[in-house]
């Protein structure tokens, strides 16, 4: 979808709504009531530039590339004609145009702002997506702290769950398929310290959490495979060999299983799934079940 065609449809023939949309009117009605003999209302109303106008030219500009200029169209809109229909249709693409000037708090603040005031609105749909991106895109590297990526998964999912019709949907459920991965590889990140540190405790909790949290990221292979290290390290070999039987189950042809499979044969067990485990009840929600 490009930002402009999606809003340009059906709205040449859209009037401003009568009577709304003067920011600022109500200041010079006051003046004039308090006797300022200099305020000419008249006046004030016609130097003020149409909305339809101004939001021509806020597109115009945003097609040039000119996305500083857009906004300052886009904003005026929202300043002198708050109430109107351009001026709702100007905050989103003011809340775009953000976005695209990598604005992301900015975005985020004037998108949620929009969702709030109209939620009913045809174009809440895509205000509330542009939060999600605009969240998406502070993601950092996985060693990195994660939190943009909970917040992303949040807002994408109110995509999903109030405007399941919306045309945004596709796009929004893969990113939370990223963001829920990243969230799984710090947890890996952790664990995989723990692990080398031989802290087993806290490692195979860390791995836990992959598998029972985020059984469809592609974090979960190798999670399992480190609970099978870590349980036999502590000597838990029923717990390990599940994990060992539940990886092999849903990751056959995996070089995690092939080397799982050799680590208990060292010590001359074998994959074993123990069915009161938790590991084999968080199994059947894996991706490879």
């Amino acid at each position: 979808m490009t930002a402009t065609g999606s809003y340009n449809r059906g709205w040449a023939g859209h009037r401003l709504l009568a009577a709304a949309g003067l920011v600022g009117l109500s200041l010079v009605l006051g003046a004039c009531q308090n006797g300022d003999p200099d305020i000419d209302i008249s006046n004030y109303a016609a130097s003020l530039d149409p909305a339809d106008q101004l939001y021509n030219e806020g597109l115009a500009n945003m097609q040039a590339g000119n996305m500083t200029e857009a906004s300052r169209k886009f904003e005026a809109i929202t300043k002198q004609h708050p109430y109107s229909e351009y001026g709702r249709k100007a905050m989103v693409m003011q809340t775009f145009v953000q976005y695209r000037q990598g604005q992301h708090q900015e975005a985020i603040n004037s998108g949620k702002r929009f969702v709030n005031l109209y939620p009913n609105d045809p174009d809440a749909a895509y205000a509330q997506y542009i939060v999600g991106l605009a969240y998406f895109k502070q993601i950092p590297a996985v060693t990195r702290d994660q939190r943009p990526s909970a917040r992303a998964i949040e807002a994408m999912n109110e995509v999903v769950e109030r405007y399941p019709d919306s045309e945004y949907v596709d796009d929004a459920q893969a990113k939370i398929r990223y963001a829920r991965d990243q969230l799984a590889g710090k947890e890996m990140q952790i664990g995989r310290y723990y692990l080398e540190r031989r802290e087993y405790v806290a490692a195979a909790n860390r791995f836990r959490t992959v598998v029972e949290t985020y059984p469809n990221t592609r974090q979960v292979e190798e999670a399992l495979a480190r609970l099978v290290e870590t349980y036999y390290a502590m000597g838990l070999t029923s717990e390990a060999q599940t994990a060992a039987a539940v990886l092999g189950h849903n990751f056959p042809d995996s070089q995690w299983y092939a080397d799982s499979y050799k680590l208990l044969q060292t010590g001359g067990l074998e994959p074993r799934e123990n069915k009161g485990s938790w590991v084999s009840r968080a199994g059947k929600r894996l991706i490879g079940a």
